[in-house]
């Protein structure tokens, strides 16, 4: 039987979360399940995009809604409220343009004049909620969709997802890393790393996080000379705020190749995200994570909350002396059981084909099934 043909539109930008997922339902679309004829996806305009979306050799168009002020950051209700009818025109023409089938919304601002464009043309929505704790975009437009899809538990509805439109499915990530893939000593020796050494991942997240950046500056050699290394993402346009270069640190702004790194690495200290936490638990990578605190839902610590066992949850206030010797004692051989346990939890905490589960969902809305 052939494979469904779609026309997709994906919206979701500002911030890699709002990205990943949908490279890796491309991807697992790619490895079969649906072909995808043509795309167009909506984003904010944010530097970011550009850059995680540009190793990809994407068909189709991207178009900018601008709802954000020109400095950047969330827009607040009534810019977003005078912004959204342009940004809903400019929207409806490419989705007319494109002949969409479906409408994948992926959280953010964005999807708001995405998905009331997509319904204004009888183009069905399905949206995705990343976090574990439900979006405005996911409160606001789940009327509208016809499907919405949790990658965690604890962001369904209340009575554990009655709602006939709600679906867990589990946080998409790339169907390489459900694999087994490049044995961690290849990956190590590739990066430049020693693989008889344990290597610390500091993932601070699409845009870097500060805090991380400061730890590492300040306990950063002391890990070093106790045996470990490090492989240090500050972000983009950050990397002054790392170490000077020295023996078993490299610093990078981004990661290009995830898969990689988190096959090579020992273990991980991290942000919450979404997007992070699901690629760290799929290679069973044991991770401290340290949440975002200034979210006022607290979503980043209840994301790393889904994985139990498998992470730990430190505040910002922890980030000290005490942490650095934690980091030692956990990286070390003698710790070796405690890492397995850790990285069992995470992996049971993930289904298998997330990825594949949204493109059937796909499929299903617009009848490609």
């Amino acid at each position: 039987m052939a494979e469904p043909s779609l026309r997709v539109a994906l919206a979701g930008g500002g911030t890699g979360g709002h990205i990943v997922p949908g490279l890796h339902v491309l991807e697992r679309a790619h490895a079969g399940g649906a072909r995808i004829e043509d795309l167009v996806w909506f984003m904010s305009g944010r530097p970011v995009e550009e850059r995680v979306l540009g190793a990809h050799d994407l068909p189709g168009e991207r178009v900018v809604l601008r709802l954000e002020p020109s400095g950047g950051g969330a827009p607040s209700p009534p810019a977003l409220a005078l912004r959204t009818p342009s940004a809903c025109l400019r929207a409806r023409r490419a989705l007319a343009r494109h002949r969409s089938d479906v409408l994948l919304g992926l959280g953010g601002f964005t999807a708001l004049p995405a998905v009331l464009a997509a319904r204004s043309l009888g183009i069905p929505v399905v949206l995705l909620e990343i976090n574990a704790v439900r979006g405005r975009a996911t409160r606001w437009l789940s009327p509208l969709a016809g499907r919405v899809l949790h990658a965690w538990r604890s962001s369904l509805p209340a009575g554990g997802g009655g709602s006939a439109r709600a679906r867990w499915i589990g946080p998409p990530v790339a169907p390489g890393l459900l694999e087994a893939g490049e044995p961690r000593e290849e990956a190590l020796a590739a990066l430049g790393f020693d693989p008889r050494r344990p290597l610390l991942c500091v993932l601070g997240g699409s845009q870097g996080a500060a805090v991380l950046n400061r730890f590492v500056c300040r306990h950063g050699p002391a890990l070093l000379e106790g045996g470990l290394q490090l492989l240090h993402q500050t972000g983009p346009g950050r990397r002054a705020e790392g170490l000077d270069e020295r023996e078993a640190y490299l610093a990078v702004e981004y990661v290009d190749d995830m898969e990689r790194v988190l096959r090579a690495g020992t273990l991980a200290l991290c942000r919450g995200g979404a997007s992070t936490l699901a690629e760290i638990a799929a290679v069973g990578m044991p991770a401290i994570v340290v949440p975002y605190g200034a979210h006022a839902d607290g979503h980043q610590e209840r994301n790393a909350l889904e994985l139990g066992e498998g992470a730990r949850i430190r505040m910002e206030s922890a980030l000290d002396e005490g942490l650095a010797r934690e980091l030692l004692r956990l990286a070390g051989s003698e710790a070796a059981s405690e890492r397995d346990r850790m990285s069992r939890a995470a992996r049971a905490a993930l289904p298998r084909d997330s990825a594949g589960s949204v493109i059937e969902e796909l499929c299903r809305a617009c009848g490609a099934s």
